[in-house]
């Protein structure tokens, strides 16, 4: 009786082994999910640092995940569950897209999204003098109506092509925003066409530089301009 026992314990012990380590046979991320942000005035529509993301929802589930957006406006994310998926960007400086896109993700999966920007940022010029850095620049509204008002413009410098909201050298940049509260359609043809300077710049050192305007949306969002190289002489 004792070994009759003793086997039937041990049979269950392997049991109970074999279920622990039962392999998951589920498969992996096989898809992958491209695009690029194309503003509604021409070519691609500038972020910074994920300031704005693919929002998306995998249909039968409930849980949501988003692709942040790279400073060129491009996106990509490479492990993604194959299915069909709601889409839609979010977070950015441009007027709310309420209506999702159903995309079925497969491998290479693309898809583009067209936004209206709040602003665009026209005439980007930078004009350096010795150390010091002159930016002019002229901004302009797509769509008057209804748009936040803006706070703030201020140039982001760094040492690398990544610039831009939180990818910046606070000295050069923060350091010398403008602080503007008005709303667009009472900014006067002058207020419009604005300029920045950033002084002492390090002789002999390279910079990436580019203007953004804040507006107060939910978001602080900021449209930019686009990236330019500065190559400050040695002295």
């Amino acid at each position: 009786m004792k070994k009759l026992i003793s086997r039937i314990l041990m049979g269950v012990a392997i049991l109970a082994s074999s279920a622990c380590t039962k392999i998951d046979n589920y498969p992996g991320p096989n898809a992958s999910f491209q695009g690029t942000l194309i503003s509604s005035t021409g070519g691609n529509f500038p972020t910074s640092g994920g300031s704005t993301q693919i929002w998306m929802q995998q249909i039968g589930w409930t849980a949501p995940q988003t692709i942040p957006s790279k400073f060129d406006g491009t996106f990509e994310d490479t492990q993604l569950f194959s299915g069909g998926y709601k889409v839609v960007p979010t977070g950015g400086a441009f007027w709310p897209v309420y209506d999702t896109v159903t995309v079925n993700l497969t491998k290479g999966t693309t898809h583009n999204f067209t936004v209206t920007p709040y602003l665009v940022i026209k005439n980007f010029t930078a004009t350096l003098n010795g150390t010091t850095l002159t930016l002019t620049y002229d901004i302009d509204a797509p769509v008057v109506a209804g748009l936040p008002t803006i706070k703030d413009t201020q140039p982001y410098v760094n040492t690398t092509a990544l610039v831009g909201a939180g990818a910046s050298i606070q000295v050069f940049s923060d350091a010398n925003a403008v602080t503007i509260n008005k709303d667009f359609i009472d900014m006067t043809a002058a207020d419009k066409s604005m300029t920045l300077t950033v002084p002492n710049l390090i002789p002999g050192r390279t910079f990436f530089v580019r203007v953004g305007v804040r507006l107060s949306d939910s978001y602080n969002s900021s449209n930019f301009s686009n990236i330019i190289q500065i190559d400050v002489p040695k002295q």
